[in-house]
């Protein structure tokens, strides 16, 4: 079943029919869907698949020999050997003269990795032979810095050829909703907040079995897939991933500033923070300032990636448990009642994307979103707003309020969110948006008015 990727999917299908040279580069993280998404838009049309293998450029020739020979309806066994990638590119100019081809190149840093001149060469042919044929490229790739810099960075021998780009991201709370179309409102959230939308992890779990049956067969187990999974991911990207384990684990206990993180893990300022940005171009940390001092010297770290943080937080904290199979009888004190806190963070996530995405009743036009934090004067102490929007015209803003609990929101958090905003001292007009697992009480809804909105978890998913 092929769930969200529309936009893209249409985009796709949109350039296709123009029957002209098209260049579509597509990148992002592994295991978020890329290649699902290409082969849904190949599925009914003329399609070379060329899958670049992490091997010399004698081994990726043959392969897309093979792949020329297997796209013209040609047996295995018959398949043409070009003598070099110029050669095959020839071919599929031709073939693009007549018909429209895509011409798929999944995992492009691995054939520029093999085959150094790869870029100047395809160049050559989009600016001369390709120019005029109705071809349609696809460069696909996992490697962030490598697409973003040497395919669509200004240094890159194919800068300027592309016709639009595609950074796929991990689908949003509302798709990864449709992955269990039986779950209550509340089970969608929580899966939302231990796969982090990443398809691979949500193929993992069955819609069949509860969250606690998914998390003990799949997830609790030494012998699951998932079980290892960071620690695979961290092994496969980058050198050392033990001090990269240990810096999210410092993160994932809380430990948000950089001094914080420096010194529990031991390191030194600038080396960590090399680190740290390898792990931002990852899409695992992401960095952070209050949303309305873009100039602030004050960032905090946050785990952005949520599968890595559920695994942090109830993996790799509850080894042992899980090792000696005893996690089954101990799951509700070390999981099940710590999930509602655990859930803070991703439904304030989940908010911002509401507002961003789906709600159609924003009071003004939205310049930018975010979270803030700074000195309350009145109780001189720190004081945090989970949303805070800014308008275009500067003078309005929103500040919202999250919260996954069980219980109602009630008159008290209006109050401290007036306060709040007063510290902050930004805008000249402020709304309110309230977000809320579990409703309000009767003194909310008297106590409301104009400015004021009142979202359920409900709401989010009534889309």
């Amino acid at each position: 079943m092929f769930i969200g990727r529309q936009r893209e999917l249409a985009k796709l299908n949109k350039m296709y029919v123009g029957n002209k040279l098209e260049v579509a580069i597509i990148y992002g993280r592994r295991r978020v869907g890329k290649t699902t998404l290409i082969n849904e838009f190949c599925k009914d049309k003329k399609t070379i698949l060329f899958p670049a293998i992490e091997n010399n450029a004698e081994e990726n020739l043959e392969i897309l020999s093979g792949a020329i020979s297997y796209a013209q309806g040609e047996k295995s066994g018959a398949a043409m050997k070009y003598k070099s990638f110029a050669d095959a590119f020839k071919k599929i100019e031709e073939m693009a003269n007549s018909e429209r081809i895509v011409f798929v190149i999944d995992e492009y840093p691995y054939l520029a990795k093999a085959e150094k001149s790869i870029s100047s060469l395809l160049q050559s042919y989009l600016d001369h032979g390709l120019k005029s044929t109705k071809l349609f490229l696809i460069l696909c790739g996992s490697s962030m810095s490598f697409m973003e810099r040497q395919v669509l960075g200004y240094q890159s021998p194919l800068y300027g050829r592309r016709t639009a780009q595609f950074k796929i991201e991990p689908f949003d709370y509302l798709d990864t909703g449709k992955w269990f179309p039986d779950y209550t409102e509340e089970e969608k959230a929580i899966m939302y907040g231990i796969t982090g939308g990443i398809p691979l992890y949500l193929e993992q779990f069955s819609p069949e079995l509860s969250i606690k049956e998914n998390l003990l067969y799949h997830m609790f187990d030494k012998n699951a897939l998932l079980y290892e999974e960071p620690s695979n991911f961290l092994k496969q990207e980058l050198r050392e991933p033990a001090t990269y384990n240990a810096i999210i684990s410092a993160i994932a206990a809380g430990k948000t500033k950089l001094s914080e993180i420096t010194s529990t893990v031991g390191m030194e300022t600038g080396l960590c923070t090399k680190y740290i940005a390898n792990l931002m171009s990852l899409g695992i940390l992401r960095k952070e300032i209050p949303v309305t001092e873009p100039k602030s010297k004050r960032p905090i770290y946050r785990i952005a990636d949520n599968f890595f943080r559920f695994w942090f937080t109830f993996v790799s904290r509850n080894t042992a448990a899980i090792v000696s199979g005893r996690i089954e009888k101990s799951y509700d004190v070390l999981v099940g009642n710590r999930l509602s806190d655990y859930m803070g963070n991703v439904f304030e996530e989940m908010c911002r994307d509401y507002i961003m995405y789906y709600d159609s009743g924003l009071p003004f036009d939205m310049a930018d979103i975010g979270q803030w934090w700074g000195g309350n004067p009145k109780t001189k102490k720190q004081a945090q707003i989970d949303i805070v929007v800014t308008s275009a015209n500067g003078s309005e803003g929103l500040v919202g309020s999250c919260k996954f609990r069980n219980e109602k929101i009630d008159i008290d958090e209006y109050l401290l969110m007036n306060e709040y905003a007063e510290a902050m001292g930004k805008f000249e007009k402020t709304y309110y948006y309230f977000f809320s697992k579990s409703g309000y009480t009767d003194k909310m809804f008297e106590n409301a008015d104009r400015h004021m909105r009142f979202i359920t978890l409900e709401d989010m998913y009534k889309l």
